[in-house]
């Protein structure tokens, strides 16, 4: 095998370690690198050439995580059209990384200290789809965009939770979360 052969193959690996370790944590946030290991089908030796131990492992799925969350803002086209439609859209191209991102979300090693500039520039990017709709009337304006980014994170990571326990049906992620977010959880006298 060739050099460049190799150095993808390993490349590969190590893409699906890290897929394989967001999905062990993403339902067991205190499992440990044998637990990860073992679900990858390698032995904790190879677990540590990659990953020097669950800080290293935790850092790279939070860069697994900013690139994931950054595709899916690609996606979705949050510039285009009314500020709702986008954010539902939004939604329903974060849905497959839910998993990864609710992990994320409450990993509280990620927060000491200085923020990833990479955690910051998405949370600038949704914040601005966030008072685009204000400006355009769509969205309340006694709610931060700041505090509806965090309140938008949230609900991701509490409907994984419930999708993967089983209690919210998959098919409706998207539906759930736009609703709550963008309709509140008070019933309209008009309802």
């Amino acid at each position: 095998m060739s050099h460049l052969g190799y150095a993808r193959l390993m490349a590969l690996d190590r893409e699906q370690m890290l897929r394989t370790a967001a999905a062990v944590l993403s339902r067991k946030s205190t499992a440990t690198m044998d637990e990860v290991a073992r679900a990858a089908g390698i032995g904790r030796a190879t677990l540590h050439r990659h990953f020097a131990g669950r800080d290293a492992l935790v850092r790279a799925l939070e860069a697994l995580g900013i690139r994931e969350l950054e595709s899916a803002l690609d996606r979705s086209r949050i510039d285009d059209g009314p500020a709702g439609e986008a954010l539902r859209r939004l939604i329903g191209e974060m849905q497959p990384s839910a998993d990864l991102l609710a992990f994320l979300y409450t990993e509280n090693q990620l927060f000491e200290g200085e923020i990833d500039e990479g955690w910051a520039r998405l949370d600038a990017r949704v914040s601005d789809l966030f008072r685009r709709g204000q400006q355009q009337g769509e969205f309340r304006i006694d709610l931060t965009p700041a505090w509806l980014t965090e309140a938008l994170y949230g609900l991701v990571g509490s409907c994984a939770w419930a999708v993967m326990d089983g209690r919210v049906a998959q098919k409706d992620f998207q539906y759930m979360i736009a609703e709550l977010l963008l309709g509140g959880a008070r019933r309209s006298v008009d309802a």
